[in-house]
């Protein structure tokens, strides 16, 4: 299929009923509203920022980077454009800025990636969506490339594995935590890398900080895995992350569906992939890998079983028109997708940022599922809030829309706590930042602790994190007042 101009602009809300295509209103039910006198009002209408959510970007936006300003629609939305011309070193952006940015920021990021845990890789569309005016606070910027100047010291208590995944897994690229719920890890790939991957203990190549685990994209490294689900009866739902989904070729995405479908007991599946956020078009222009997970969710639906993509949008600065076509694509087809946001400093840490991208996400049929408290993971302690800052934003979200569309802000619980409610805390020391949940699902004699960033907390909290020599004591502290002391505590 080929798309052109046109096909991407924004589709305009009709403003009356004359304003209705003649294919809607004509010979329709709404004509006999028409001379109905309107009801009076209770509530004020509505400004026009309240709607912006049904704005999306349009035309060529690309064009803007000197190094696009040439590129046609049609071969911008070509997925092997996006992937040839992926940015992967700091050279080849500084060669697609030149003239956008300072050496100053170039030289920042240079400096930045010497500490970062994740490589640098961004699509030529995020490339484009970047405000290269200001690049410093630029929401896409900050998920994707390092400045040297941002960083911040890790807080002494974070650990490169934070979820302790590695302890759950029985087989190399599986994590069984929960009783009835696997995690799947066939690649370690992604079409782009966060800055703040939870993973970045094995994704993307290695660093000059990190010195990475593996997981192989290849069918034989796989099948410890699917006989490990298959001895488990009690697995009744797969994740299939990585790494990301979109990486599979449409072959190996349509046999690791059909593997774990023909297995009795699993009875739901969850592609997981940032892509739709970071390279929507795949969706419109790589026929053989949408049909592939078209044609596995067909088959689930066939023997009653749900598969269903979870994606990861974090900021509506990401969301153009492509990405409108790319969701009614998949709407149209009968896949439901699912979107999990971290909570980003600078990102959409604020009621107006996090309220538009929940909003934006609902327009389009893509259900808000979960909002994270940012993982403590290196690299990316600027990008942290606090758990009363959490709390307080979650406050704000509740109400703004619909409460299946209202996404569940959750701490995953370090250590392998597993994912709990951001305020169902069993104890929070605000002062210093300490905050202790417990897993009884998961692990009942255990108590699992997560830090605020040291710099979210007040002068004199900040002050007791300085003196190495009293952090246990404020760790026993905490778990004394929290009424749980005979419980081990894991962080």
């Amino acid at each position: 299929m080929h798309y052109t101009e046109q096909d991407i602009l924004i589709i305009e809300e009709a403003d009356n009923f004359n304003d209705l295509p003649k294919s809607m209103s004509e010979n329709s039910l709404l004509e006999t509203l028409e001379n109905q006198d309107i009801p009076s009002h209770i509530k004020d209408f509505v400004g026009a920022d309240e709607l912006k959510h049904r704005e999306f970007i349009k035309g060529s936006f690309w064009k803007k980077i000197p190094a696009f300003s040439e590129v046609s629609v049609e071969e911008f939305l070509d997925v092997k454009f996006q992937n040839k011309h992926t940015v992967r070193k700091v050279a080849k952006l500084e060669e697609l800025t030149q003239g956008l940015v300072d050496v100053k920021f170039i030289d920042e990021v240079k400096k930045g990636m010497q500490r970062a845990p994740m490589n640098l890789s961004i699509s030529p569309y995020i490339m484009s969506l970047i405000d290269w005016n200001d690049p410093w606070n630029d929401p896409l910027r900050i998920q994707f490339i390092p400045v040297e100047n941002g960083f911040i010291a890790d807080h002494p208590k974070l650990m490169l594995d934070s979820l302790g995944e590695q302890n759950d897994s029985p087989v190399e690229g599986l994590v069984h935590r929960y009783f009835d719920k696997v995690l799947f890890l066939p690649l370690d790939v992604c079409p782009v890398y966060c800055r703040f991957c939870t993973r970045s203990y094995a994704i993307g190549g290695n660093t000059e900080s990190v010195d990475k685990l593996r997981f192989k994209n290849a069918p034989d490294n796989w099948k410890k895995a699917f006989t490990y689900i298959a001895s488990r009866p009690e697995i009744e739902d797969v994740v299939i992350s990585g790494g990301d989904a979109y990486m599979l070729a449409p072959e190996r995405l349509r046999m690791i569906g059909e593997i774990l479908l023909e297995i009795p007991h699993v009875r739901r599946m969850r592609f997981a992939s940032k892509g739709p956020a970071v390279m929507p078009m795949k969706i419109l222009t790589d026929n053989a890998w949408t049909q592939a997970l078209v044609d596995v969710v067909n088959k689930g639906r066939e023997k009653g079983k749900e598969v269903v993509l979870h994606t990861h949008f974090n900021s509506s600065n990401e969301i153009t028109d492509i990405t409108r076509q790319a969701m009614l694509h998949l709407f149209q087809k009968g896949i439901v997708v699912r979107n999990q946001s971290v909570l980003i400093k600078g990102v959409n840490d604020t009621p107006e940022s996090m309220i538009d991208l929940i909003r934006k996400l609902s327009y389009m049929n893509v259900q808000p599922y979960y909002v994270y408290q940012h993982d403590m993971v290196p690299g990316s302690e600027d990008m942290r809030t606090s758990i009363k800052e959490t709390v307080a934003l979650e406050k704000q979200v509740r109400g703004v829309t619909a409460g299946f569309n209202t996404p569940l802000f959750v701490t995953d619980a370090p250590g392998g706590g597993g994912k709990r409610d951001v305020h169902s805390y069993d104890y929070y020391n605000e002062l210093t930042g300490i905050s202790i949940y417990r897993s009884p699902s998961v692990d009942e004699s255990k108590l699992y602790l997560y830090f605020d960033p040291i710099e979210s907390l007040s002068p004199e909290g900040q002050e007791l994190w300085k003196d190495e020599s009293l952090h246990d004591d404020l760790i026993k502290h905490a778990i004394k007042n929290s009424g749980f002391k005979s419980l081990k505590p894991v962080f």
